[in-house]
This record gives structure tokens, C-alpha cells and sequence, in this order.
């Protein structure tokens, strides 16, 4: 995919303009613009970064034994996203090309399909310092992450499916993206605070028992 990013990037050079779109606002119009070379290179090189991240996690992970356990859900999250990142970078091109339609539009299909992935990914998640939802109190957990994990995969379909429906509302579209997740991100880091202070609280109630 890299390798494809860079091999894209050099047969659109000579065909674009000296000045490329770079940015759309929440309607889906053009609000910024970059130099050719860092409009087409920009993600390629940013993408060797991430493959390198993505490759060194499972080994430098503390418990990457853990990760080994759901690696294929893991390696599959890693090439969907790289995908991802190819398609936004084709539309990129596309648009500057000449090709017009609404960005966040057609953005949703891909955000849909890539959130109801990570709620797969999530699902099958085990404890780690990298991959899933860490906080506080999942890391401190593992009966904590379990269950935090078990609605957050649940949340993260339904987000999924509500990203894709945002094709239908082309002038809303990115609010059916952004606002679903950053509802559920809000609620999964309270749900795990409270799931850890109940188990704290069975803990010491237990103790107690013992002591008695």
C-alpha cells in the first residue's frame, strides 16, 4: 500500500496544478490549499511512519502476548486502515483532477466501514499498552477491560452504521461521522471509571469478610 501511494503520487505529479486542494470544511467544500509536492507526498510519508508503528507495537508491546492472541483481527485493523488512508488520498487527487462530488459524502462509507471494524477489533481485544480502549482503569483491570471492551465493541458497530447513513444527509455528513464516536469515546472512559470503582468497592467489602 505504501509502496502504491508513492507509485500514485508520481504519475499524478505532472498532471496537477502548482497549488492542490488540501482541506474541506464540514460542508465538504475546499477551505485550504498546499504546495503539489506536499499535497501528494505529505501521506505517503506519513504512511512509512505508521506502518513502522504499526509493525514495531506487537513487538515492543510489554504485553504482547496478549496482542498475539487477537493478531489477525489486529494485522486485518492495520491493512483496513491503510486502505483508508489510499482512499483519501485517491479522492484528494481525484478532486484535483477535476473530479467534483462531496467530500464528506463520500467520506462516509469508508469511516462506516472502518468504525464497525474497530468495534470487530475491540471485541476480540485482550489487555495491552497500545490496542484498544486504554484508560486508567481497563489497563489496571482485566476484568475491567473485559467488560469495557464487550459494550465498546457493541458501540463502535452502531457508531459504524450511523457513519454510513451519512451518505444520506450530505450537508450533515460529517456530524454523523465525528459526533457518534466522540459520544461513545466520552462514555467508554466513564463507563471504565465506574466499572473499576464498583469492583474496588466489591474488593474491599470482601476484604472485609475475610478479616472478619
Amino acid at each position: 500500500m505504501v509502496i502504491i501511494l508513492f507509485a500514485v503520487g508520481i504519475y499524478a505529479y505532472p498532471q496537477l496544478p502548482d497549488t492542490i486542494a488540501s482541506h474541506w470544511n464540514a460542508q465538504g467544500q475546499v477551505n485550504g490549499y498546499t504546495s503539489k509536492f506536499w499535497g501528494l507526498f505529505l501521506l505517503p510519508i506519513i504512511s512509512v511512519g505508521l506502518v513502522l508503528l504499526f509493525v514495531a507495537i506487537p513487538r515492543i508491546d510489554p504485553l504482547k502476548a496478549n496482542i498475539e492472541k487477537f493478531r489477525t483481527f489486529y494485522d486485518g485493523f492495520v491493512i483496513l486502515f491503510m486502505v483508508l488512508f489510499f482512499y483519501f488520498y485517491l479522492l484528494t487527487i481525484l478532486w484535483n483532477m477535476g473530479v467534483q462530488y462531496n467530500f464528506n459524502q463520500v467520506l462516509a462509507p469508508a469511516f462506516g466501514g472502518f468504525f464497525y471494524y474497530t468495534g470487530v477489533l475491540t471485541e476480540h481485544a485482550k489487555r495491552n499498552w497500545f490496542v484498544g480502549i486504554r484508560t486508567p482503569w481497563t489497563l489496571s483491570s482485566e476484568n475491567v477491560w473485559n467488560k469495557t471492551h464487550a459494550i465498546g465493541a457493541k458501540l463502535f458497530k452502531i457508531v459504524g452504521v450511523i457513519a454510513l447513513l451519512g451518505v444520506l444527509f450530505p450537508n450533515y455528513t460529517i456530524f454523523f461521522i465525528l459526533v457518534p464516536v466522540l459520544v461513545v469515546a466520552g462514555y467508554l472512559i466513564v463507563y471504565s471509571y465506574v466499572a473499576y470503582q464498583r469492583e474496588m468497592g466489591l474488593r474491599y467489602r470482601l476484604d472485609d469478610v475475610d478479616l472478619r
